[in-house]
Order: C-alpha cells, then sequence, then structure tokens
C-alpha cells in the first residue's frame, strides 16, 4: 500500500521567530514517507520569508480575518489524504509527524490529536501558567487538563494546535466553520462527529505549546476563550458542558465571598474562640467570616492538590506552590468572559456575534 500524501498546515500572522522554530523542528521530523509543508498568512507577511528561506509553501489567506478562514484557505488549495495542523508558537518534536500519521491506518479514524504542554525552554511563569492550565479537577471542562489513559483513546475534541484528519472528511464537512473568531477547533470537531466519524486522541504524541506570561497576557488569553466558547455553545448547544456556565458565577461569588469576609470580620465574627470548634454563638457574622474563610481554604488546597495531581511535565514546588492565584486568575477571567457572552447572546447581537475577527492578542487592525 502507498504511503498517504501528508500535509502541515500552519496558519500564521506576525510571528516570524517562532514561526521560524516551526519549521525548523518540522525539517528534522523522523517521518519517513515525506510530507508537505504549508503556511497560510496574508501576503507581505514577516512570515512569508521565513517560508520561503526553508522552502515551504506560503499561501496568501485571501484577506482571512480569523483562524478558521485561514485554514479554510489552507484546505482547499492542499491535495493531499492525510492534513495535519498546527499553529505557529510550537516546537514540534521530531517524531510528532509520525505518531499521528500512524493511526490512520485504522479506518475508523477520521481524526487524532494530542495533548500540549508548555515547552521546556518557556520561563518559569509559563511553566506555572501551564500547571494551572492541566490541573485536576479544577480545569474539569478543558482540553488540557484532561489526559485519559490508553494508546488510542475516542474523544470529543482535539485542540488545533496538535490535531490531524483524513483531508476528504475535512472536505466533506465543509472545513472549519466560516468565520469563527475563536472555540473553531472545538466546532470542527463537532461537524465531523455530527456526520458519524470518530475524534480519537493519542496521549504520547505531546506537543509543546507556548503559555502566555501572566498576568495581563494569561488573564486576556482565558477571558477570550470564555466569550468565544459561550458564543460557540449558543450556537452549538451540544457542544456545552456543565462547567462552562458554572464557571461563568465565579466571580460574582469570588466578590460575595471577599465581602462576607470583611463583613463579618470588622462586626466581630474573627474574635469568637476558640476557632476551631462549633462551641459559641453562631451569630451572622461569625457564620459570614468563617464561612467564607473555610470556603477560601477549601479553594486553596483543591487547588494545590489539582496542581500536584494534573498533568503538566513541570510540577515542581514552585510551580505548584503559585498554582491557586493562576488557577484563580483564570477562573475569574474565563467566567467574566461567559458573563460578557451571556450578555451578548441576551442583549447584544446573539451568538452570531461569534464571527468576524479573530478575537486574541494578535494585532488584527489591518484586518
Amino acid at each position: 500500500m502507498a504511503a498517504p500524501r501528508v500535509c502541515v498546515l500552519i496558519p500564521t500572522l506576525s510571528n516570524s521567530q517562532q514561526l521560524e522554530v516551526v519549521l525548523k523542528a518540522l525539517a528534522s521530523q523522523d517521518y519517513g514517507a515525506g510530507f508537505e509543508v504549508a503556511t497560510v498568512g496574508p501576503t507581505g507577511d514577516s512570515g512569508q520569508a521565513v517560508a520561503e528561506k526553508y522552502g515551504r509553501r506560503w499561501i496568501d489567506d485571501a484577506g482571512s480575518r480569523n483562524r478558521a478562514d485561514a485554514c479554510n484557505v489552507g484546505i482547499k488549495a492542499i491535495d493531499c489524504d492525510i492534513l495535519l495542523f498546527t499553529d505557529d508558537d510550537v516546537i514540534p518534536p521530531r517524531d510528532w509527524v509520525g505518531k499521528l500519521v500512524r493511526w490512520f491506518e485504522r479506518p475508523e479514524v477520521a481524526g487524532v490529536g494530542g495533548p500540549n504542554f508548555a515547552p521546556d525552554d518557556d520561563p518559569t511563569l509559563a511553566k506555572a501558567a501551564d500547571v494551572a492550565f492541566t490541573a485536576k479537577w479544577v480545569t474539569a471542562g478543558t482540553r488540557y487538563g484532561k489526559v485519559p489513559p490508553g494508546e488510542l483513546v475516542e474523544i470529543e475534541h482535539n485542540p488545533g494546535c496538535n490535531s490531524a484528519y483524513r483531508k476528504h472528511i475535512l472536505d466533506e464537512v465543509g472545513g472549519f466553520e466560516p468565520g469563527c473568531i475563536g472555540a473553531e477547533d472545538v466546532v470542527l470537531d463537532e461537524k465531523i462527529r455530527a456526520r458519524g466519524h470518530r475524534i480519537w486522541f493519542d496521549p504520547t504524541a505531546v506537543m509543546p505549546h507556548r503559555r502566555r506570561l501572566p498576568v495581563k497576557p494569561y488573564m486576556q488569553q482565558l477571558r477570550n476563550y470564555g466569550y468565544v466558547r459561550t458564543l460557540a455553545n449558543g450556537r452549538w448547544p451540544n457542544l456545552a458542558a456543565w462547567s462552562h456556565s458554572a464557571i461563568g458565577f465565579f466571580p460574582i461569588l469570588a466578590i460575595l465571598g471577599i465581602i462576607a469576609l470583611i463583613a463579618g470580620g470588622l462586626n466581630g465574627g474573627a474574635t469568637q474562640d476558640p476557632w476551631f470548634t462549633i462551641e459559641g454563638d453562631w451569630d451572622w457574622a461569625r457564620i459570614a467570616f468563617h464561612g467564607s474563610l473555610g470556603l477560601m481554604s477549601a479553594y486553596l488546597v483543591l487547588c494545590w492538590s489539582g496542581a500536584a495531581l494534573g498533568n503538566s511535565p513541570h510540577r515542581n514546588l514552585f510551580t505548584v506552590l503559585v498554582s491557586p492565584i493562576l488557577i484563580f486568575l483564570a477562573h475569574w477571567s474565563y467566567g467574566s468572559g461567559v458573563v460578557r457572552g451571556w450578555k451578548q447572546i441576551r442583549f447584544g447581537g446573539g451568538a452570531q456575534a461569534g464571527l468576524g475577527v479573530q478575537l486574541d492578542d494578535k494585532d488584527r487592525s489591518g484586518q
């Protein structure tokens, strides 16, 4: 049987330095059958010269304003059997292409992907963010926190930075949802599964993927995630999980907890003696202070435990120790994004606001 025709597609925008890292790593793959690498972006972008330097194909994105549309331009321009997707800020291991392509020998595999963690050369705080992203329990609704055991596991969704599909299935479903400003990878997998095809996950096909540094870039990314996922859930209710809605209540609960702690303390709730028994009068001030303090302590322990038992390869004393801060910021930011999405759906233009210019931290003012 002839080897499948394989291509790697990389959407890129104004990120030539990191794109060169990606292309250099792809040039060192141990996949023996050969494969094409194509980059898609606006003509004249700084990444075009880098792609040409490495002899890689550059596809003009035809004025695309988001990742979904840029990828669709690439899908239409590429003729192959298996199409892999990744981002311009990853570091593909030498065996990445081979690890994903091998599974397409099985006819039931329509798409396959793997986990992604911060690379070893990321700054310490970025590694701490990785630990927070992949903590057990506290990231119940994300692909970052889930690495199911097994050689090949059927799942609902793979991250766009580490995924591969049969090209004819991408053509069958029409590629990514046109105009998606985010969560386009989630929607693509839902479209594929809705046609009766199956998506799989290889826990060993790890992709090092750079994390945003705390605090502002990290919070902005999580806030965007919450917003675009809420809009996507509004258009495709099958995508919604309980955690996507529950996290929207986190900011208001956190504010109420802090208010209760302060109000209870100022009104004598902190002076009840002894602290660690139920003896004495439990007036509202004592309940407010000790109740909120107890919940905060439980949250702290849950974050530490989840980080220590999570999947990040960067767990150490420091990253686990600071994880509650970063997990709190993640919950706050994602929850704020969810609330923004609710407002948009209820009072704005509805979930159709999920179409337009990509919502990320890149400069798209010229698009």
